[in-house]
């Protein structure tokens, strides 16, 4: 049973930090609500974030990110910064998370599985961000900012209360991720 809680928890650091990727703090926020209610575990020094301040803290930077996305010059210098917010966060995210591993072992898995995952969801939306911007001249960002921050919220409570489900979202993104740029260096390859 201790094996499967602690893959449980990797589960749902991942997808936590997938849904970091597309935004910043509203599974920050999630997490220190289901922390706040004791709905999940959390490391024994990460317990602060399931304290009333971090969750004060963390719904206004996450209402504060969510309207800022829909300001058209505002959304492409949020996606600037957040990459290595995203990143951190991530990473942050695994480590509160992830119970019952040696502080190397939890760390390692922080940096490369949670960091690593909120770095290339974010990377890609920014990149997404960008197209549409100069394919629409900015008109469908807030269609694209309405689909992350709702598929941040369905990530993020998934892996709060289905982390496995979460992981296999994770995968079908990655997949999704992978396919996108194999079709695009097929179509960029120097035809003979």
């Amino acid at each position: 049973m201790q094996t499967f809680n602690v893959i449980l928890s990797i589960f749902l650091g991942i997808g936590l930090a997938a849904a970091v990727g597309f935004r910043v703090f509203l599974p920050l926020l999630i997490l220190s609500l289901a922390g706040y209610f004791n709905v999940i575990p959390l490391n024994e020094s990460w317990q602060w974030i399931g304290s009333l301040p971090a969750v004060i803290t963390m719904a206004v930077a996450t209402v504060v990110e969510i309207f800022g996305y829909y300001i058209p010059w505002f959304d492409n210098l949020l996606d600037t910064i957040a990459l290595p917010l995203a990143t951190l966060a991530g990473t942050a995210i695994m480590v509160a998370t992830v119970t019952d591993l040696s502080p190397g072992v939890t760390w390692t898995l922080a940096i490369i599985a949670g960091g690593g995952t909120a770095a290339t969801i974010k990377g890609n939306t920014t990149a997404a961000r960008i197209t549409s911007s100069t394919t629409t001249g900015g008109f469908a960002n807030p269609v694209l900012t309405t689909v992350e921050t709702g598929t941040s919220i369905v990530m993020a409570v998934a892996s709060i209360f289905v982390p496995i489900i979460a992981f296999v979202l994770v995968l079908f993104l990655f997949f999704v991720i992978f396919r996108f740029y194999k079709k695009l260096r097929k179509k960029d390859a120097p035809r003979t």
